[in-house]
């Protein structure tokens, strides 16, 4: 019995560190029969290489982290927008969002950095603010720069949400935006109707990046994200 016990207790420390190491990840078995499978990316990779990450074949798109608050421009950004789109991936960018200056000085920035882009995917917004902020507060400036940036790209932008995040400021409001969940530990609980984009994993390793980086989900068919708006 006790030799069971270690053998089980090898088993279990062994795939534990094969998850630390991104070798493998326990939430990958919820992805079964979602084909459309992308990264987003920020300098934290590092630089890529963007023919190794499309040569390794299992990836559409790509959202690549390009601004944050009102002045911050992500120094990986232009490089990365311009070779993930030059190896034809679906390529988006995201914006960190902050309570630190208006929802109009952060479209406006945004909108120097990012190109409109017909063949572009939608803008996304990503919400991980603390949850301390005036709800009205955060809602208006979120509800601002969301109409700035659809006005511009003349796409819906997408809202990146945690769930403290998403039962906190979003939740029975801006109904008419996509949402994106994060998730790493199991199935979204928000209910599959709500959101579209699906981030799975935090550790995952793919070749052309050497840090880990984020790999997420599309609840529909390549034809629906390549049609996106």
């Amino acid at each position: 019995m006790f030799r069971n016990l270690s053998i089980l207790a090898v088993f279990i420390i062994g795939l534990g560190i094969c998850e630390y190491y991104g070798f493998i990840w326990h939430n990958s078995i919820f992805t079964v029969g979602y084909e459309v499978k992308g990264l987003d990316v920020s300098h934290h990779q590092g630089k890529i290489d963007w023919k190794e990450v499309k040569k390794e074949g299992k990836y559409d798109f790509i959202f690549l982290k390009a601004t944050e608050g009102k002045d911050y421009v992500d120094d990986r950004f232009v490089y990365n927008w311009r070779e993930a789109k030059k190896q034809k991936f679906l390529t988006g960018a995201y914006h960190f969002f902050s309570m630190q200056s208006s929802g109009m000085e952060q479209a406006t920035h945004f909108k120097h950095i990012v190109p409109a882009q017909s063949n572009s995917l939608p803008p996304v917004i990503d919400v991980e603010i603390t949850l301390y902020h005036d709800k009205k507060k955060v809602r208006d400036n979120l509800q601002t720069m969301l109409k700035e940036l659809e006005k511009t790209y003349h796409k819906k932008p997408i809202i990146y949400v945690t769930y403290a995040t998403y039962h906190t400021y979003i939740e029975h409001y801006f109904k008419d935006y996509h949402i994106w969940i994060r998730d790493i530990w199991k199935y979204p609980s928000i209910d599959k109707s709500k959101w579209i984009l699906w981030q799975y994993h935090n550790r995952g390793r793919v070749d052309g990046i050497t840090n880990f980086v984020d790999i997420n989900v599309y609840s529909c068919k390549l034809t629906e994200l390549q049609q996106l708006k």
